[in-house]
C-alpha cells in the first residue's frame, strides 16, 4: 500500500469459510470495517463441476450479491512428443484426455442496474508483461422520462461513450498489478490517451487493493459502485486464473485428485475438441442473477458459494515450462535468440540512420553560417568602396 490515507480494501480469510474472504476498507488511518465477501463456487456440488465461480457479497446480508463471475474452461488436447505418440500407438492405450485451460475472456456480472463487462487478456512478450482490458460505459442509470418508450429502451450501446482500463502487471515476474484509465472508446473507435493510475492490485495471500484517489475526479463514470466492483472482482479473478493459478481451478475431477491444468498463460486460442471420453456433461450457461447493490435480496444462483478445498499448484512460467517437451522449449529459445538479434539490428540500424542525419544536419548549419559569413563580408566591402573608411576609427585609434 502506497498510504495508510487511501482507499484499500483488504482479503482476510473469513472464520465462516475456511476459503472465503471478507474484504476489510480502511481510509485515512481507519480501523478495517468489513465491506464485501468474496465467495467461490462449493467443489463438492455437482453444479460446480467444470467452472469456476465467485461473487462479491455484501459483508452483513450475504444473500446479497453485487456481482459475480462465471468461468467454464476451454479444452484443448495436450502437446506430446514423438516418443510419446509412438509408445501410445505400441501399447494401443486411449488418447491423452484433454486439459483444462482459462479462456483469454471473461465477464464480469453486475447487478441493479444490470450489465456485463468483459475482461480480456492480452499476452505479453519478452519485452512486455501480461495484462487485462475491460471497458464501462459512461452512463449506466436511465435518465428519468414520462415516455413509457424511453423506460421500456435505453440508448443505444454504439451512442454511449465507453472508459477504457487496464490490469498490467507490474514485471513478468511480479505477481502485483496495476490499474490504469487509458482513454476512451464511441461506436467503436478508441481515443487512446496517456495511462492514468487508478488502483493498485498486491497479489499475496492475503490480497489488498489500494485505490489511487486523486485521480478518480478524472474518471467520469455514474456508476461508481459498479467501477469498485469490478475493480475488486476481476482483480482477484486473474490472480487465481492467471497469475497464481491452483490445481483444478475449474473443479474437473469433482472432488477426485486433482490433476494439473492450464492456468491460461500460454495456449492455444484455437483449441481442438477434446474427445467423448474427456468433454464434460451438459454445463447450465449462466447463473440466476443475484441481488444488486440497492434492491432487497434475491434468490441464492444455482451455484453454491463456500470454501474451495483444490490445494495450491506450481505457478508461473517455471511451472508451465517444466510440463512443456524439451524440443518445444528449444524452438522457443531459438526463437526468442532470434527475435533479440534481430531486434539488436534493427536497433544498430537506427542508431546508424539517426548518426547520418545528425551529420547532415551539422553540415548544412556549417554551410548555412560560412554562406551567412560571405553574404556580411560581401556587404561590408560594398559600403567601405561606396562610403570609404574615413571616421569609422575609434576616438582611442585617431591621431
Amino acid at each position: 500500500m502506497l498510504d495508510d490515507n487511501l482507499p484499500t480494501f483488504r482479503f482476510r480469510p473469513s472464520s465462516d469459510s475456511p476459503l472465503s474472504n471478507v474484504l476489510y476498507f480502511t481510509k485515512n488511518g481507519s480501523d478495517p470495517a468489513a465491506e464485501y465477501v468474496f465467495r467461490r463456487a462449493d467443489p463438492a456440488l455437482p453444479a460446480s463441476r467444470n467452472r469456476y465461480a465467485a461473487a462479491m457479497c455484501d459483508a452483513i446480508n450475504p444473500d446479497v450479491i453485487y456481482g459475480e463471475v462465471l468461468i467454464e474452461p476451454e479444452w484443448s488436447q495436450p502437446t506430446l512428443s514423438s516418443t510419446e505418440i509412438r509408445a501410445q500407438a505400441q501399447n494401443g492405450g486411449p488418447p491423452a484426455p484433454a486439459t483444462a485451460g482459462a479462456p483469454d475472456t471473461f465477464a464480469v456480472h453486475l447487478y441493479n442496474p444490470d450489465q456485463s463487462v468483459s475482461v480480456k487478456m492480452v499476452p505479453g512478450g519478452w519485452n512486455k508483461s501480461d495484462s487485462w482490458e475491460f471497458d464501462m460505459p459512461v452512463q449506466t442509470f436511465r435518465q428519468p422520462s414520462a415516455s413509457e418508450l424511453d423506460r421500456q429502451q435505453g440508448a443505444p450501446a454504439d451512442l454511449v461513450p465507453r472508459i477504457l482500463f487496464r490490469w498490467k502487471k507490474d514485471g513478468r515476474l511480479s505477481k502485483d498489478m496495476t490499474c490504469y484509465m487509458s482513454g476512451t472508446s464511441l461506436g467503436g473507435r478508441k481515443n487512446k490517451e496517456p495511462d492514468i493510475t487508478i488502483a493498485m492490485f498486491k497479489a499475496a495471500r492475503d490480497s489488498a487493493v489500494t485505490v489511487y484517489e486523486p485521480n478518480l475526479h478524472r474518471v467520469e463514470i455514474e456508476d461508481r459502485k459498479g467501477l469498485e466492483l469490478v475493480i475488486l472482482l476481476s482483480a482477484e479473478v486473474i490472480k487465481e486464473l492467471y497469475i497464481t493459478p491452483k490445481m483444478d481451478i475449474f473443479n474437473v475431477q469433482g472432488g477426485a485428485p486433482p490433476v494439473a491444468v492450464n492456468g491460461g498463460r500460454r495456449k492455444n486460442s484455437r483449441p481442438s475438441p477434446p474427445p467423448a471420453a474427456a468433454m464434460p456433461g451438459a454445463i447450465p450457461q449462466s447463473l440466476p442473477p443475484g441481488a444488486g447493490s440497492a434492491a432487497p435480496a434475491k434468490p441464492k444462483p444455482t451455484v453454491h458459494f463456500a470454501a474451495n478445498t483444490a490445494p495450491a499448484a506450481l505457478a508461473g512460467p517455471a511451472g508451465a515450462a517444466a510440463r512443456r517437451p524439451s524440443a518445444e522449449i528449444e524452438a522457443e529459445t531459438r526463437r526468442l535468440q532470434a527475435m533479440v538479434e534481430r531486434e539488436e539490428r534493427e536497433r544498430e540500424k537506427r542508431e546508424r540512420a539517426e548518426q547520418k542525419r545528425i551529420k547532415k544536419m551539422l553540415e548544412e548549419e556549417d554551410r548555412e553560417r560560412r554562406r551567412r559569413e560571405a553574404e556580411v563580408a560581401k556587404e561590408t566591402e560594398r559600403l567601405r568602396k561606396q562610403y570609404g573608411v574615413e571616421g569609422q576609427d575609434l576616438p582611442s585609434q585617431q591621431r
